[in-house]
């Protein structure tokens, strides 16, 4: 990949400093005061809700959707059915604002964790603490090394300093001003990414013989050089196949769960829902924040584009076939395909647009998790929901403001080693990145479901086993940890289940015959029915 940064000029690089200047300098402007807690967890609950929800629809829009949405209808077999998931998201943001929300302000609580604690018991809490840190610190140290993999690309520099690049800005704007500063610069982020996804995708049309036309008919009936021909630009699939995971019953059943935990449940989302000057105004964010489907739906137009493009100008620079490991007219490494574009075929200045847009996609990755972190950290060190004078409050400010910087680095950490590791793993990353919350996210919105609906009437230790059983049942579901472990002897034992099958090789291996997806709704019901089955109370 070396040389490709030769294509980007001065002005580009001044466009891409432009942006980070800014964006510091919004942040900045708009920090407010951070002297106690509230301030720098909850931005003293003032933040607009119009604010809230551009940040709701900026943690959506990270760099996988930046990058990996385009690349997934650019592979050939691709097309726009991952659109079918809007409908579960939209619901789900209905649910939460309309169950959830009036729950947050009804205590001074900081997180749905706390809301837990206080219903059920402190165990609880730290159970779904816990979830909720392990599940970040694997999916988001995924996210930073998918990233960063395309800044090192077009940027003279090794991948390390690309992670330090964005770890700095990320803690920088979080340690500015708590999560109003986190929520202002997401506004930037997102208006970023808006920008350069629209100037890229009618940049690209604008090449094409007969402009939209041509993006029409070539996806409507793209044939593939076996022959076949698929049209990339459906959305509907019906078909009751269990391993696929872009149908219309995966879309109505099983992602509004998922959707229900991102927005409600994980502090990432959650804690800006806990940042409006009431429960209605934050009714008003979350529902809003559904038009931010709109992004998803540009991002899946830009790999259509992108595939469109590629037919008509098949690359032949040694240096593009290289980087995009281009064989048998596709390109192995799909998730690279936009940036590479981006880099080769635009021109000065909006180059350096489309390379900001990449950049706030993750920065935006790291910041938006840091708050959370450190916010749900603290609650277990020390008590948080009660009063305190002037100088205890300075002193919690300040371990909040270290727990921010030991997050980052922490995070930065685990990008590094998931970078070193990489090349010695079958295991697909952006796919672990997704799919960690197959893991975490069931037993934590069951945890959350059984305090909101339970009465307080939930039992700690069934919580606990319900959470236990429900990491094994996705064991079972997912190649992930078996990979880990895999020879010929465990693929033979492991394709005795239902739910996975061998796969010829050398070493044997196996997939999955059930799509993870389904887990979201089984593991919510599995926690939630042992919350309230057991007997004896454990608090």
């Amino acid at each position: 990949m070396n040389g490709l940064h030769a294509f980007f000029t001065p002005l580009d690089w001044g466009v891409v400093g432009g942006y980070l200047v800014f964006t510091t300098f919004v942040g900045f402007c708009l920090r407010g005061k951070s002297a106690t807690l509230r301030d720098f967890f909850l931005g003293g609950r003032t933040l607009p809700w119009q604010a809230v929800s551009f940040s709701l629809v900026a943690t959506e829009v990270g760099a996988i959707a930046f990058l990996g949405v385009p690349g997934s209808v650019m592979a050939l077999q691709g097309d726009c059915t991952y659109l079918q998931w809007a409908i579960g998201s939209i619901l789900a943001r209905i649910l939460v604002g309309l169950f959830f929300v009036k729950v947050f302000y009804e205590r001074d609580l900081y997180s749905p964790y706390d809301y837990m604690g206080k219903r059920i018991g402190p165990s609880v809490k730290v159970l779904a603490t816990v979830l909720f840190t392990v599940g970040s610190l694997v999916s988001l140290g995924a996210r930073i090394l998918f990233a960063a993999l395309p800044l090192k690309m077009v940027m003279p520099l090794p991948f390390e300093y690309c992670v330090l690049l964005i770890g700095f800005f990320a803690i920088a704007w979080t340690l500015m001003g708590g999560i109003r500063t986190v929520i202002w610069t997401d506004v930037v982020h997102t208006l970023v990414i808006i920008a350069a996804g629209l100037t890229a995708l009618l940049w690209m049309v604008g090449t094409f013989e007969s402009g939209w036309a041509t993006f029409h008919e070539t996806l409507r009936s793209a044939e593939h050089f076996d022959g076949s021909v698929i049209d990339k630009l459906r959305v509907f699939d019906f078909s009751l196949h269990p391993e696929l995971k872009f149908t219309f019953w995966v879309a109505i059943f099983a992602v509004p769960f998922m959707h229900l935990n991102a927005l409600g449940v994980d502090q990432t989302n959650a804690q800006r829902l806990f940042c409006c000057r009431g429960h209605r105004e934050a009714r008003k964010a979350i529902w809003w924040s559904s038009l931010g489907q709109l992004t998803i739906l540009g991002m899946l137009l830009i790999g259509a584009a992108l595939f469109v493009f590629y037919r008509e100008h098949p690359p032949t620079d040694p240096m593009i076939l290289t980087a995009l490991e281009w064989s048998g007219g596709q390109p192995g490494r799909a998730d690279l395909v936009f940036p590479v574009w981006m880099i080769t075929e635009m021109p000065v200045a909006l180059r350096g647009l489309v390379l900001s847009g990449i950049i706030a996609a993750a920065i935006l990755s790291l910041d938006s998790l840091l708050a959370a972190l450190s916010q749900t950290t603290l609650s277990l060190m020390r008590k948080t929901d009660r009063d305190f004078n002037d100088k205890e409050q300075a002193r919690l400010v300040r371990l909040a403001r270290f727990l921010v910087v030991f997050w980052g680095f922490s995070l930065m950490g685990v990008a590094l080693f998931l970078f070193d590791w990489r090349d010695r793993t079958p295991i697909d990353l952006p796919s672990l990145a997704f799919g960690i919350t197959a893991y975490t996210g069931g037993p934590l919105l069951g945890l959350f479901l059984v305090a909101l609906l339970g009465g307080g009437r939930g039992r700690a230790g069934g919580l606990f086993v319900g959470t236990l059983l429900s990491i094994a049942l996705v064991i079972f579901v997912r190649e992930d940890v078996w990979l880990f472990f895999m020879n010929d002897s465990l693929a033979t034992w492991l394709s005795r289940w239902p739910t996975f099958e061998l796969v010829e090789g050398s070493p044997l291996t196996v997939k999955a015959t059930l799509a993870s997806e389904w887990m979201w709704p089984l593991t919510t019901l599995l926690t939630m029915a042992c919350g309230w089955g057991f007997r004896r109370k454990i608090a």
